[in-house]
């Protein structure tokens, strides 16, 4: 996989994530899926340790189109966008068809609570064996164990994590191998589903716009971030390109 400011980005297809991720779930396999935009390649620059636990997933896809089109300065001509909400759409799909348990771990209980209720209107035949919105604090050793008890036993295979970068990706690397579920960090795809939060139009996604979107829509939240990342993002990248 190419390395994208040192993380390693997977030139991949929805089309290949759904179906290795069913295959993974039917057989059992603790997995770890991500989809990375500028702000996770930025925070694994920053945090060594997390990019670490980066390239040691199963697979990083390329969430971001300003990823996609660094994938293909680099080389990878048939890099495409393995966008997170519609992946886990596109999994919940498959997960209905196949007859694979899902789980949701993340969110808040109101945001939680509206997503259960769409998910099980679009997909009326899907199996939810586990579900909960954990506290905003950091967990004991005792009520992390009992969560591993409770996703094991429910029968999960396929769970939906959303807490946020870099806390989700952090979550699935530490349960790694002792949860025996395909594990997704999809971020915001749980406030995108649910409808408690907008997505910006098709054609700002298409041409890399989606963060202006996002940012007029939470300016307090995203401004900082933007600020600090996406300027030095391009910077390192053409570095990178350059020294290539």
């Amino acid at each position: 996989m190419p390395k994208i400011v040192g993380v390693e980005i997977a030139v991949s297809s929805y089309r290949e994530v759904v179906e290795k991720s069913i295959a993974w779930a039917k057989n059992r396999e603790s997995r770890a899926v991500f989809f990375a935009n500028v702000h996770v390649v930025m925070e694994a620059y920053d945090q060594p340790s997390f990019r670490d636990e980066l390239n040691a997933a199963d697979m990083v896809n390329p969430d971001g189109v300003p990823l996609v089109w660094a994938l293909k300065a680099l080389g990878a001509k048939n890099a495409t966008r393995v966008y997170g909400p519609d992946s886990t759409e596109l999994l919940l799909k498959a997960a209905e068809e196949s007859q694979v348990p899902v789980g949701f771990y993340g969110g808040s209980e109101s945001t939680l609570a509206i997503l259960l209720a769409e998910v099980r209107r679009r997909h009326p035949k899907i199996e939810i064996g586990y579900a909960t919105s954990p506290p905003f604090r950091p967990l004991s050793v005792a009520e992390d164990e009992e969560i591993v008890r409770a996703i094991s036993a429910s029968g999960t295979r396929m769970l939906f994590v959303g807490l946020g970068c870099p806390k989700q990706e952090r979550w699935i690397m530490v349960h790694h191998g002792h949860i025996p579920a395909v594990m997704f960090g999809v971020g915001a795809a749980f406030d995108f589903l649910a409808g408690t939060k907008p997505q910006a139009p098709r054609w700002m996604m298409r041409n890399g716009l989606e963060w202006f979107f996002r940012l007029v829509s939470e300016p307090r939240r995203l401004a900082g971030r933007y600020l600090k990342h996406n300027p030095r993002f391009l910077a390192l990248f053409l570095q990178q390109w350059v020294g290539r």
